[in-house]
Order: C-alpha cells, then sequence, then structure tokens
C-alpha cells in the first residue's frame, strides 16, 4: 500500500563519537548544507538543521518510503565521509553509532524550528548534556501522562 498523504515530524539529534567536539563554527553551514543535500534526496522535507560542535539538531517531516533508521544512517555515514573527505575537522570524524528521534506534532514545528535555529545562544546557558536529559524528561512524562490519563 502507498502512503499518499505524510505529516510525520521528527527532531532528530545526532551526536559526535565520544561528544568530542569536532565541527567548528567555521565549517558549520557547509556541512549543515550538505546535510540537507540528503535530506533532500530521500524525499523528505526539512525544517532545520544546526550542527553545534559535538551534536546536531534536525527537524523534518519524514518521507514515508524510508524508515527513521536507514535516513539517520545515510545523512550519518554521507557527513561523515563527507566531513573527513573535506578535512573539515581535526582528526578522523564520526558519530555515535545511535541517535535520538523525537516525534513532534504539527503545532510544535514552529517551536522546535526556533529552538534548533536558536542553538548558538541557547548552549551559552545549557551545556549539551543538560539539555539531552530535559528532552528524555520531557518525552518520557508526555509518554507517562498519555499513558496514565487512558
Amino acid at each position: 500500500m502507498k502512503i499518499e498523504y505524510r505529516n510525520i515530524y521528527i527532531h532528530y539529534v545526532l551526536t559526535t563519537l565520544h561528544r568530542i567536539p569536532m565541527i567548528s563554527e567555521g565549517n558549520r553551514n557547509r556541512i549543515e548544507k550538505y546535510i540537507t543535500g540528503i535530506i533532500s534526496n530521500t524525499g523528505s522535507q526539512l525544517y532545520a538543521v544546526y550542527c553545534n560542535p559535538e551534536h546536531t539538531h534536525i527537524l523534518l517531516s519524514k518521507s514515508p518510503d524510508i524508515s527513521d533508521n536507514e535516513l539517520i544512517g545515510k545523512i550519518a555515514i554521507s557527513s561523515a565521509r563527507f566531513i573527513n573527505e573535506n578535512k573539515l575537522c581535526c582528526g578522523k570524524f564520526a558519530w555515535q553509532d545511535s541517535a535520538s528521534a523525537f516525534s513532534i506534532s504539527k503545532g510544535d514545528v514552529d517551536k522546535i524550528y526556533k529552538y534548533i535555529l536558536n542553538q548558538n545562544e541557547h548552549h551559552k546557558k545549557v551545556n549539551f548534556e543538560e539539555e539531552y536529559q530535559t528532552f528524555i524528561k520531557y518525552y518520557q512524562n508526555k509518554i507517562f501522562q498519555n499513558k496514565s490519563s487512558s
């Protein structure tokens, strides 16, 4: 069966291997543009991408023709190859073997979009570990609240 209409919004977080800050501000835009191309080639619609030194946020509407694992795998493998071939960081670049995916309601797309594009200011106040733990708690609470109200 073919899905004709989709409304699947996902906020992905990829982390550099061992959370080592490897993405420099000077190369951030080039890496983001490359990731944009990867996503476009999968039939998915990118809303926002921001590469921090040790992690990257991506907000997109995922094509139903590709699984989460396949999509994030393509992004990780292709972008790591691009970064290494173009020597966009010191040493060998790699992503961790796992990423996070958070489903987003259509009503939250604008809020998450602004949040991602404001990463530079956000991380002046909150480090990545604090940010990530907040995501986990927020989404777990949402899941548990929904289950308990059933």
